[in-house]
């Protein structure tokens, strides 16, 4: 099967955006921008009513970067060195633990936020880390609307509510994949960057190799070998060592005896051990639907269909191959949602999607309501989109093979 040429992304033919849709992203993206600034000055976040720390992900953060300018980078994965700094600077103790489980590259970023007052390198991680998240969705989108569209999706609320990553996950994701036909070497650049999240590195190579983007893969590694490099003179090689050595006790509370609850957790993984079945029957499922989604997009990466669908697809696919997927990684949903908008700026949307779309931002509403795991229905939804936009791609790429053959 030949594979097709990438198309480049240009920007669509301006569409009207139906008035009550506007409406709504509108009244979602005011809450989605007020609500923190409105709990902080209620001591809801950061601060709680006695001017103690609220105990949320970003504390992490915060002592993994206070530990290198200690001169100690290699403490921040020790989980009771990690937690005795996490709880003086809170003022206050904590069930469990905020453990730094980053490769050390992350430890730049960790360090530049420690330097900052504690407020300060909260808030400002956030909404700093918001920036290249919106450049992206409006790219993306290619109209306007594409900001509104990237403020008003309820993860935005989520993650900017703990201090965690989703901004920059979803970025470095979508900024890739929107890259890939038209500055393959930038898009390596992202792929490479990405490294301190690994699990969303799993259908990269595979659709890279597909459809024989090899700039973007040399880039990616390149990239990557750099900052393992940099980080290694940085922070030294017992930096490293304690990574690879707290990794497998990571791994073994997270998803083998559940410390952080399976509701909190949005894969397939999690949702069989929610509901009750066994370590091996949940690892069953998710090894079962990773393989599955990597032969799809294999086979969808070498297709002739739209660049945007291929797109689409990846960017959903990346949620679906990890068990290791909290509800604020779930800002990377905002990717594949971003690319179908595209399409239906361009030509026009199928009477279900909107109403898809809507159930979509419901799903994820009701988990903040609820804590119902909500998340793997949702992702659900998006990739069904795909797909059906898609349409039976596979029978027409054999048809053609077939007719080439008997010519």
């Amino acid at each position: 099967m030949a594979a097709s040429l990438p198309v480049p992304v240009t920007a669509p033919a301006q569409a009207s955006i139906p008035g009550w849709l506007l409406r709504v992203c509108f009244a979602l993206a005011v809450a989605n921008l007020t609500l923190c600034p409105a709990a902080y000055f209620a001591s809801w976040w950061i601060y709680d009513p006695n001017g103690l720390g609220i105990p949320t992900d970003f504390i992490n953060v915060w002592a993994a970067g206070r530990l290198v300018l200690d001169g100690v980078p290699a403490q921040a994965y020790d989980w009771d060195i990690q937690k005795q700094l996490e709880v003086a600077k809170l003022g206050q103790d904590f069930v469990g633990y905020f453990a730094w489980h980053y490769p050390p590259p992350f430890l730049f970023v960790a360090s530049l936020l420690a330097m900052l007052p504690y407020a300060a390198g909260y808030a400002g991680w956030v909404y700093l880390s918001m920036v290249p998240y919106l450049a992206v969705m409006r790219a993306i989108v290619g109209h306007n609307f594409g900001l509104l569209l990237a403020v008003a999706i309820p993860t935005v609320l989520i993650n900017s509510f703990v201090g965690q990553n989703g901004f920059l996950t979803a970025a470095l994701i979508g900024g890739a994949i929107y890259l890939i036909p038209v500055r393959p070497v930038l898009a390596g650049i992202c792929l490479g960057l990405l490294t301190y999240k690994p699990q969303y590195g799993l259908l990269f190579p595979i659709v890279l190799i597909a459809a024989g983007h090899w700039r973007v893969f040399i880039s990616a590694g390149v990239t990557a070998v750099v900052l393992a490099l940099v980080s290694y003179f940085a922070f030294g090689l017992e930096s490293w060592m304690a990574f690879f050595h707290w990794m497998p006790r990571f791994s073994q509370a997270f998803l083998t005896e559940g410390k952080a609850t399976w509701w909190k957790l949005q894969s397939i993984f999690s949702m069989v051990r929610y509901f009750g079945g066994t370590e091996p029957l949940a690892w069953g499922f998710q090894w079962v639907l990773t393989a599955s989604v990597a032969v799809v997009l294999a086979l969808m990466w070498r297709s002739r269909i739209p660049y945007t669908l291929k797109a689409a697809a990846l960017a959903a696919g990346t949620l679906l191959t990890t068990p290791y997927l909290f509800m604020y990684d779930m800002m990377v949903l905002a990717i594949p949602v971003a690319f179908l908008v595209r399409i239906g700026l361009k030509s026009g949307f199928q009477a279900y999607e909107l109403p898809a779309l809507g159930g979509v931002i419901a799903l994820i509403t009701c988990y903040m309501f609820t804590g119902i795991p909500t998340g793997f229905a949702a992702t659900l939804i998006v990739s069904g989109l795909i797909l059906s936009r898609a349409g039976s791609w596979w029978r027409r790429e054999q048809a053609t093979v077939l007719v080439a053959a008997g010519a």
